[in-house]
């Protein structure tokens, strides 16, 4: 099983158990649904029937629109809509040629999908700068001793912000990763899928899909920037030439066999929110708010117990690194990513995600947690930290940040 949804299910057990558990472990951004949207999906409810593979031309339309305004030119046919970004990016997998690399850390599913697919995974290191990406020297040095091996990597995959450490790329690093993939034909898939999710609206933003636009499948959904993970609505551009219109059309006759159209209820809210109404980008823009002052705090009481992290600028995640008190660690039997996960859990009730689970070394001591966990168990209390000026302040968010506080001067001291 997924080590998050693995996670998620053995924090479940171990709740209804009796034990008190505040849960870092699993990526869901934790915000109640936007009435806009209920109101989209009941609309949607009374169609009942099939619609196109690729999607309803209305709802492609939104989409295309969607990427347009962001520097990308987008056709509705360049789009295709789906039951989530996962079987896109896997259908992706079954089509693409070669072998795929992937950050060092990297979302847990981006491997197994690979592996499904009879594709090798080749992990690159992440730069110091940010997550997301592979470190362009370690990334040039690893195509060519693939290639000197008889290896055959074509896909690089891009998390733009990343999942896990909770930060975006740099244009910098951007136009680099382009220019090799350029350099060396590389299909570039880049997961937006948090686009949405940057903290500071003034962050530049540079999608690969503006330096290379005929390589780079770009593919994104409602998952995480508007909390709708168990509505399952994915989204994909593909570049607008003759081999993205076989790349686009090879991922049709996957999803014909697979699972056939995103559902029409579901067409309907990606319409609404796909075409960004004035009432939708001001939720958008209070959630990131809320993402951006949660994942700060938590970044500072990290840094406060002794860790080393990147500062988080997208998403809700944070990835610390606690080498600099390993000593003070293995004093306690916490050695390596496992045992630290292990400890927090056992002695602190702190459910988090190791970092070998996502493909970082396993003698690290690194994991990722979620910082949305700290909205509130209730959609009432969500919205509450939603409409917050001062969400830090409330009851609710101050006693999940001082119970991780207190966990981790339990850890350190």
């Amino acid at each position: 099983m997924s080590p998050n949804l693995a996670l998620n299910q053995q924090v479940a057990e171990r709740r209804a158990a009796g034990e008190d558990i505040l849960h870092l472990g699993f990526g869901e951004s934790r915000l109640p649904a936007f009435e806009p949207l209920v109101r989209s999906l009941i609309t949607g409810s009374a169609r009942n029937a099939y619609g196109p593979v690729q999607g309803d031309a209305g709802t492609r339309a939104a989409v295309a629109g969607y990427f347009t305004r962001r520097r990308l030119p987008t056709g509705p046919d360049q789009v295709v809509v789906a039951p989530g970004s996962k079987p896109l990016l896997m259908a992706l997998n079954l089509v693409l040629p070669g072998d795929v690399v992937i950050p060092r850390p990297a979302w847990n599913t981006y491997a197994p999908q690979a592996a499904l697919a009879g594709r090798r995974a080749v992990p690159v290191p992440i730069p110091a700068e940010a997550g997301g990406v592979p470190d362009p020297a370690a990334l040039r040095r690893t195509l060519d001793a693939e290639r000197r091996a008889g290896r055959d990597p074509r896909t690089v995959i891009l998390t733009l912000p990343d999942n896990p450490t909770g930060t975006l790329a740099p244009p910098s690093l951007i136009r680099e990763i382009c220019e090799i993939a350029e350099r060396e034909c590389l299909t570039v898939v880049s997961d937006e899928i948090y686009r949405d999710v940057v903290h500071d609206p003034a962050t530049p933003f540079l999608s690969p899909c503006e330096v290379v636009p005929h390589r780079t499948v770009v593919t994104s959904g409602l998952s995480k920037s508007l909390a709708l993970g168990g509505w399952r609505i994915g989204v994909a551009r593909f570049p607008d030439d003759g081999p993205g219109r076989v790349l686009r059309d090879d991922v049709l006759s996957v999803a014909s066999e697979v699972w056939s159209t995103l559902a029409a209820p579901m067409q309907e809210v990606t319409s609404y929110a796909f075409s960004e109404p004035p009432e939708l980008r001001a939720h958008l823009a209070a959630s990131a708010r809320l993402h951006g002052a949660v994942a700060r705090a938590v970044h500072g009481l990290l840094t406060e117990a002794g860790a080393v992290c990147r500062p988080p600028t997208g998403g809700f995640y944070v990835y610390p690194d606690f080498e600099p008190i390993r000593p003070v660690l293995a004093a306690k039997g916490v050695v390596d990513s496992p045992s630290l996960a292990r400890h927090l859990l056992d002695s602190a009730g702190l459910a988090v995600l190791a970092g070998h689970l996502l493909g970082d070394d396993t003698g690290a001591l690194r994991f990722k947690a979620a910082t949305s966990m700290l909205y509130g168990d209730t959609p009432a209390l969500q919205w509450e930290a939603l409409r917050s000026e001062e969400p830090l302040t409330l009851p609710h968010v101050a006693a999940g940040l001082s119970r991780i506080q207190d966990g981790l001067r339990r850890l350190v001291s």
